[in-house]
């Protein structure tokens, strides 16, 4: 019970890999607090993680409207008398196409989420934590956060690359306290995240490709879950500014052999 007694706080967290982090984090003894922007979705999500006999409670929240991120911390610490996690990992995607094929307001809606509502985030949870007793605050990160090409997933990649340097950044800044700020990379992680994902007819071969791309590099979800509560449960600002990434090692190399050799025997679409 490794988060026996804390109160960890997760955005977007009623469905994949926010869902599973909820109750993993249930699991290891935490007072769990979920959000969505969808009522239904929270609902459902609170009846199932109590009937695993889990302390939670949760609202609907906009992560990109600063009154709905106050209002879910004003929630946890009014119901569970503190927060001591908060992870940011509400996220949208744009799909796989390029820039010129996607809507201007759909890139404003996904900037608004992805970056926008995690600064907002932030700021409003490091207040919190400077003024009682510090905690841990992980920013869910994905392809794009090393800042190299990621060509057709663009805007959702800039987004990702932020992450990364903004978690340094506030740790670099809050070093002096007891606050602990990370990135976490999950990896491929087969959810519905890849389901329906919006492309062009150009690079519909590429989606047809990715239950190969999803076996070679894939990540268990439940390990994403695990990982993220190792995080959860550190002594808060005894370590700072990492980006952890669980697709590496032997993991990456395993996956690169598999695609050499789904090419080879031209199992791969082009």
């Amino acid at each position: 019970m490794k988060l026996k007694d804390k109160v960890v706080v997760i955005t977007g967290s009623t469905r994949g890999i926010g869902r599973a982090i909820a109750d993993e984090c249930g699991k290891e003894g935490a007072k769990v607090v979920i959000s969505s922007r969808k009522e239904s979705s929270v609902n459902k999500t609170l009846e199932k993680i109590k009937n695993n006999g889990y302390k939670v409670t949760g609202i609907v929240s906009d992560v990109s409207q600063k009154a709905d991120l106050e209002k879910l911390l004003i929630h946890a610490v009014d119901t569970f008398g503190k927060i001591d996690v908060w992870i940011n990992n509400a996220g949208l995607s744009s799909g796989f196409r390029p820039l010129t094929e996607i809507e201007d307001d759909e890139i404003v809606s996904l900037v608004n989420v992805n970056l926008t509502g995690l600064l907002l985030a932030s700021k409003i949870v490091i207040g919190y934590f400077k003024k009682h007793n510090g905690g841990i605050l992980i920013n869910m990160s994905g392809k794009g956060w090393d800042g190299k090409a990621s060509p057709n997933t663009a805007v959702y990649a800039a987004t990702k690359s932020a992450v990364t340097s903004i978690s340094k950044s506030l740790a670099a800044e809050y070093k002096n306290y007891p606050i602990s700020i990370h990135s976490l990379l999950p990896g491929m992680v087969k959810t519905d995240f890849y389901v329906d994902i919006k492309t062009t007819p150009e690079l519909k071969n590429n989606l047809e490709n990715m239950d190969l791309i999803l076996n070679a590099f894939g990540v268990p979800i439940e390990e994403v879950a695990r990982f993220t509560a190792e995080i959860a449960a550190q002594e808060p600002g005894k370590v700072t500014g990492k980006s952890y990434s669980l697709l590496k090692g032997k993991r990456l190399f395993r996956g690169i052999l598999l695609m050499m050799w789904y090419r080879m025997r031209g199992k791969m679409k082009s």
